[in-house]
């Protein structure tokens, strides 16, 4: 014997979720199953080749093997063109022009590229935030028709998540 009150023709909170996908099926679970979007495999999905690189760059950019890599390359350059190393490999005499014109470019290229991450960080943090709304959203839903399954007041359940916001902005507050 089937419950004809909570089928998804005649159960509001059900046809809502029902039409998530565009079908109105029945088939409630697979609605939800399919349209759950996980932000790694979307994220993946958009980025190519030349993000990959400017990720990867701009991580070890940020590494303290960059630090380190760039301490023995200075010293060495250091060495190598005040003489200590041999006087006759001296190639940019002090005060080091060419490594000055050198760092300032990878400076420009460097900076460029945490721009890039960046702007990708902010992307996925778009979709990240469409994906809770989606998942907010269907909480929501979820929680409606539990709520009406149950006979709990609406009206109250609003009162109550009201109060506990207000009283949580009070304590955050200065």
């Amino acid at each position: 014997m089937t419950d004809t009150a909570h089928t998804p023709l005649n159960c509001p909170a059900c046809r809502v979720i029902d039409q998530a996908d565009g079908l109105e099926d029945g088939n409630l679970f697979a609605t939800m199953k399919r349209n759950v979007r996980d932000e790694r495999r979307i994220f993946d999905a958009l980025r190519d080749a030349q993000d990959r690189a400017a990720d990867l760059i701009t991580s070890f950019a940020g590494s303290l093997n960059f630090v380190y890599l760039h301490s023995v390359w200075f010293s060495v350059w250091i060495l190598l063109n005040i003489g200590l190393i041999g006087a006759s490999i001296e190639f940019d005499k002090y005060p080091f022009g060419l490594l000055t014109m050198i760092v300032s470019l990878e400076a420009i290229f460097l900076s460029t590229f945490v721009m890039v991450s960046q702007n990708r960080q902010a992307a996925r943090a778009d979709v990240r935030a469409e994906l809770d709304f989606e998942t907010n959203l269907r909480s929501e839903i979820w929680s409606v028709h539990i709520g009406h399954a149950l006979g709990v007041d609406p009206s109250h359940v609003e009162e109550v998540v009201r109060t506990a916001i207000e009283g949580s902005r009070r304590e955050l507050s200065p």
